[in-house]
């Protein structure tokens, strides 16, 4: 890879990739095939990927917090269970891949797109958040499971992170993807220091994808947070339809 078109390339792909990952979820479906297809192995572009999540959701957070939107100390609590199963996540993804997956996870999308057109609405304004008690232990055992996905491959993971802090914890989704980003963000260190342990990143690609990733994760983060909840929604299904026919037609 040589010439300064894939750069820009990598650049639009990557402001792509942060806007959809901070407001709904599936940017790795993107992100992953272009590294791919400039030539690095798979589990390289794996590997690389992380890089620019880890600039991404940093930027999310900062862009997050810069509306005043913030769920500290439960955000953190996340991110601590999804690191541990992150590690067992990215040490498998190191010499696993596979096409059988991608009919998985596109039966999973369509799932996910029928609750959130099924699934009765909740007056959230009415509700109090369920962030401490059954609850929080619930939700930490819950996210080491998508900590290990997240590890493995996480293309996908961020729809069904929304949903279960949207309806069990009974979250806004304003304030769901605020506490998304910073478990995604303390979770991918773990991944990423996995694949490069075992020399499976090229750094160099993964900042220059960083610096769309992040740009697109600091516009979509405040953007989010001024359009609301029901912007969000709508998105989240375009995303869920888009990435499930993707998935299982065009693996």
């Amino acid at each position: 890879m040589d010439q300064w078109y894939h750069y820009l390339l990598l650049i639009v792909v990557g402001f792509a990739v942060g806007f959809i990952n901070t407001i709904a979820g599936g940017g790795s479906l993107l992100s992953l095939p272009t590294l791919i297809f400039l030539g690095l192995p798979s589990n390289v572009a794996n590997g690389t990927n992380r890089v620019a999540i880890v600039i991404q959701t940093a930027m999310a957070t900062a862009g997050f917090k810069s509306k005043g939107v913030s769920t500290y100390p439960f955000n953190v609590y996340l991110g601590i269970a999804a690191f541990l199963g992150s590690i067992i996540g990215a040490r498998i993804a190191v010499d696993v891949t596979g096409e059988t997956f991608n009919r998985i996870l596109a039966m999973v999308m369509l799932s996910v797109v029928l609750i959130i057109i099924f699934k009765p609405k909740m007056k959230l304004h009415e509700m109090e958040e369920r962030l401490t008690g059954k609850y929080l232990w619930v939700s930490l055992i819950v996210f080491f499971f998508f900590g290990i996905y997240g590890g493995f491959i996480n293309a996908g993971l961020g729809f069904l992170m929304i949903l279960f802090m949207h309806f069990v914890n009974r979250m806004n989704l304003v304030r769901v993807n605020a506490t998304k980003v910073v478990v995604v963000f303390i979770y991918m260190l773990a991944a990423l220091a996995v694949f490069a342990f075992n020399d499976k990143v090229n750094w160099k690609l993964g900042f220059i994808l960083a610096i769309g990733n992040g740009t697109g994760a600091w516009v979509s983060s405040r953007f989010s947070v001024k359009k609301g909840d029901g912007f969000i929604k709508t998105f989240l299904i375009i995303m869920v339809v888009a990435m499930a026919i993707k998935l299982w037609f065009f693996t």
